[in-house]
């Protein structure tokens, strides 16, 4: 028998060679073993994500969901659980566990799994550096990487690595995405049953996880609970509180904070574009965009509430489903021949069924004679009333109606699976997913920042971007353009151009070419404004011949849009080029901001993981470097012959001329933004614009005042705008804007063999209800008025402020001519300095004007 003496010689041998052969296993694998040098300066690997101006949340992309912590974020009680459960003796080992490793040693040789074999810093290890092959191997390099680990960190430094890396379920990395996917907390908000089941993960994620199996999850929590109580750090009530506690983690999404999936797939797409996938995705960056919530909200409902009016007064399509088909709408729900709806086929129905925005899921379960009685998917009932209901005649096609319903029978039977929204008043109406599209998008035309844009009713129905992508015939919202290259080749406000038919041979199609008016009244002899203000398109054309077609593609092009899409013909002047939204309102930012083309931009800045600024937009600004655009009144330049009491307009002695205030050079250095029309130009088509919308001439009937003549409901007498509708009203638009923001509104169908038709009128609706042909300042311009509504709500009017070399003198209304009358013959209106008339008028043409009509001239004048 060995004595002790040399016992104790054998076990010094065994460990020396046992320590010779380890640290020739390590020198042969040291060459092979990565180097965690990286771990001192480590970059997480988090999501991307998008936030509003005023740094609310609108998105995240990316696979991996990770929120980086620091030690003084984790609850105390995570880190006890997880040292109870992975580690306890984490703050006393070398990386390596004796203590563990052996007793897993020993579990191994006895056919058990005692566990306790990794600690900590070898799950570091393994984590970063390895893979999750089982094999003694990658074992033996763990232990070698968590000897290096142990000796580059400290101890903290190794515990929020772990922390902060680990695998969790769902795509959660790190305890800070766990605690958002499974509860949608932050990780201080948690209790210690939640963190239970947190620190209880690591072992298996994919099974343990509430999500998966609340049963296994419950008795995994169990275990860490126990360990934390003889650990020492709980006490047994804390124990028994948090043991007997529900499991109560279901998956979350991002915390989303504001609704704009189409801004962040916007923004996604240039970030993508910038910094590429694979660092997009994975380098933490926060994108601030430029659209805040107050007015991406209001875009949003703006475009709902406008698209879901149009599609309910052409008509009820009918459910999206019906459990009881054969049942007739006539037969009683009380009828014993009716087989109740089972559980199975509502919960079979509710899930099938797809809901958008605030149109949800129901299911009709009783019909009365006024009202209907409807489950909901949360298995609550509620009523449709008459009010809800009373809309609903059938939808025949784009033009026609079927009968006002004359009681719930005629809309709705047993079983019928619908889709209904709840009103402010808490009642419920009946709805369904609108067939037509829409887009709206506003910026600012100071530098062309996106303010709000939405590119369709429902990202979840469509995730085509209408804003950006889709190019639509522009209509009369082209006419702007072209009066505008009309001022630069000689006219004026002023102008006399003949409203007459045309008849016109065209040698390309062999055909007569016959543009009309909408509606296709004429009255001969017209003043530019109110061609422009009743969007006469005769005139149009005729302008467009006069300056030429070439020449107005030279001028259209200026406004950013590209010549390809601009047709070389004289269809250009009824808006046959096709634009998107975004274009539209780019071009009309040039007549609110003075005659500067700026460039729309989404992304205000980018900042890397740290909150470091890595990205800050630069926009040119529509601005000239030495001179205010926004003169004071008393500087504007004006002619008047004969003073007037009921003019607002300032006045000079005739010759008599204004000079400007010399302004010092600004010291601070700006990009200027490309000037592409003069400020003149600028604010004559903005003055014809604000006629579209509060009137070129009194003496005319209401509705010719001006297409735009709804928005005075905004009583705002800032705002200028211009309709748009295309042939067969298959488009039909409205843009205007205020001196500080321009909106464009779109709305149409994706399908071209769809247009936008007509409605009748409904008796069940009373006389507030739109009827008659859609087109633009019908369907497109109540966006257009709710979004403007808020937009200016907080805004003091701002005038368009004439620039220099603008005058104001008194015009006869019916030949454009100077005169020395007061009264409604005779109007104010703004001349370019160069442009100014010079011929009195001779005859009274008061009747005339009085009567609101022009006698038709034989000669045609252009």
């Amino acid at each position: 028998m060995l004595s002790i003496k040399n016992l104790l010689k054998v076990s010094l041998i065994l460990l020396i060679l046992v320590s010779i052969a380890v640290y020739g296993l390590y020198l042969s694998m040291r060459s092979e073993l990565p180097s965690v040098e990286s771990l001192k300066d480590l970059h997480w690997q988090t999501p991307l994500q998008i936030y509003s101006q005023d740094s609310l949340l609108i998105s995240q992309f990316g696979e991996k969901k990770r929120t980086p912590l620091t030690l003084e974020q984790v609850p105390k009680q995570l880190i006890d659980a997880l040292l109870a459960t992975e580690d306890d003796r984490f703050y006393l080992h070398f990386g390596v566990d004796p203590i563990g490793m052996g007793r897993a040693v020993l579990g191994k040789l006895m056919g058990q799994d005692k566990g306790g074999a990794s600690t900590i810093t070898m799950q570091v290890a393994r984590n970063f550096f390895l893979t999750r092959e089982v094999t003694y191997t990658r074992k033996i390099r763990e232990i070698f990487l968590s000897f290096h680990i142990e000796n580059l960190l400290t101890k903290d430094e190794i515990l929020m690595l772990y922390i902060n890396k680990i695998e969790l379920g769902h795509r959660a990395f790190g305890f800070g995405a766990a605690a958002q996917v499974y509860y949608g907390k932050e990780i201080h908000e948690l209790n210690l049953a939640q963190i239970a089941v947190l620190a209880g993960l690591p072992k298996a994620p994919s099974t343990l996880n509430p999500i998966r199996s609340p049963k296994r999850a419950k008795a995994r929590r169990s275990v860490v609970l126990q360990r934390m109580l003889v650990s020492g750090y709980i006490s047994d009530l804390e124990y028994q509180t948090a043991k007997n506690a529900p499991i109560t983690g279901k998956k979350h999404g991002a915390e989303i904070e504001l609704n704009a999936p189409y801004v962040a797939e916007m923004a996604h797409n240039e970030v993508l574009k910038r910094y590429g996938k694979d660092k997009a995705y994975t380098a933490g960056y926060k994108v601030f965009t430029t659209v805040t919530a107050k007015l991406q909200t209001a875009a949003e409902q703006a475009l709902i509430n406008n698209l879901l009016n149009y599609d309910q007064r052409h008509g009820y399509r009918g459910p999206i489903a019906s459990l009881r088909a054969d049942v007739s709408s006539t037969t009683s729900t009380s009828d014993r021949a009716i087989v109740p709806l089972s559980t199975e086929e509502l919960t079979k129905a509710f899930s099938d069924a797809t809901y958008y925005q605030m149109l949800v899921p129901a299911i009709v379960i009783a019909v009365e004679d006024k009202s209907v009685s409807i489950q909901l998917r949360n298995q609550e009932t509620a009523t449709i009333e008459w009010q809800g209901l009373a809309w609903a005649r059938p939808y025949i096609n784009d033009q026609k109606q079927g009968p006002p319903p004359k009681a719930a029978k005629d809309i709705l039977k047993y079983g019928d699976v619908i889709l209904v929204s709840k009103m402010a008043d808490n009642n419920y109406r009946l709805g369904q997913l609108p067939t037509a599209s829409a887009a709206i998008v506003s910026l600012s035309p100071n530098d062309g920042a996106i303010k709000a844009a939405v590119g369709g009713f429902s990202f979840k129905q469509s995730q085509f971007n209408r804003v950006t992508q889709a190019k639509r015939q522009v209509g009369s919202n082209i006419k702007p353009f072209i009066y505008s290259a009309a001022l630069e080749h000689g006219f004026t406000l002023a102008s006399l151009v003949n409203d007459a038919p045309i008849n016109q041979w065209d040698k390309s199609s062999g055909v007569v070419w016959r543009p009309r008016n909408s509606p296709e009244t004429y009255v001969g002899l017209l003043r530019v404004r109110l061609a422009l203000a009743q969007s006469k398109n005769v005139i149009a054309v005729r302008l467009l011949k006069s300056i030429g077609v070439r020449n107005t593609i030279k001028h259209l092009t200026s406004f950013g849009f590209d010549a390809s899409d601009l047709p070389r013909n004289e269809t250009l002047a009824l808006g046959s080029a096709s634009l998107t939204p975004l274009e539209v309102a780019t071009g009309f930012a040039a007549f609110a901001n003075g005659g500067f083309l700026v460039e729309p931009y989404l992304i205000e800045r980018i900042e890397n993981s740290e909150g470091e600024i890595i990205y800050q937009a630069d926009p040119a600004i529509a601005c000239d470097p030495c001179i205010q655009n926004d003169l004071a009144a008393d500087n504007v330049q004006a002619l008047d012959l004969m003073s007037d009491d009921n003019s607002n307009h300032p006045t000079t002695i005739e010759g008599e001329q204004k000079t400007a205030p010399s302004i010092e050079e600004q010291p601070i250095e700006i990009k200027q933004a490309n000037r592409i029309i003069s400020p003149q130009n600028a604010f004559l088509i903005t003055q014809a614009l604000n006629s579209a919308i509060w009137g070129a001439d009194w003496s005319a009937k209401h509705g010719w005042q001006g297409t735009g003549w709804r928005a005075r409901t905004l009583k705002r007498r800032d705002i200028a705008g211009k309709t748009g509708t295309t042939n067969e009203a298959k488009d039909a638009w409205f843009s205007g804007f205020s001196r500080n923001i321009v909106t464009t509104s779109w709305i149409g169908f994706d399908d071209p063999r769809h247009i936008l038709g007509q409605s009748v009128y409904n008796n069940n609706l009373g006389k507030n209800q739109t009827t008659g042909k859609e087109f633009g300042a019908k369907s497109a311009q109540p966006a257009w008025i709710d979004f403007m509504r808020i937009a200016l709500a907080e805004a003091e009017p701002t005038a368009f402020q004439p620039p220099v070399d603008i005058v104001s003198v008194r015009i006869d209304k019916a030949t454009g001519k100077l005169t020395t009358k007061t009264d409604k013959t005779s109007q104010f209106e703004y001349f370019r300095l160069d442009k100014v008339p010079t011929e009195y008028v001779s005859e009274d043409n008061s009747s005339e004007i009085l009567s609101g009509d022009q006698q038709q001239q034989e000669e045609e004048l252009f």
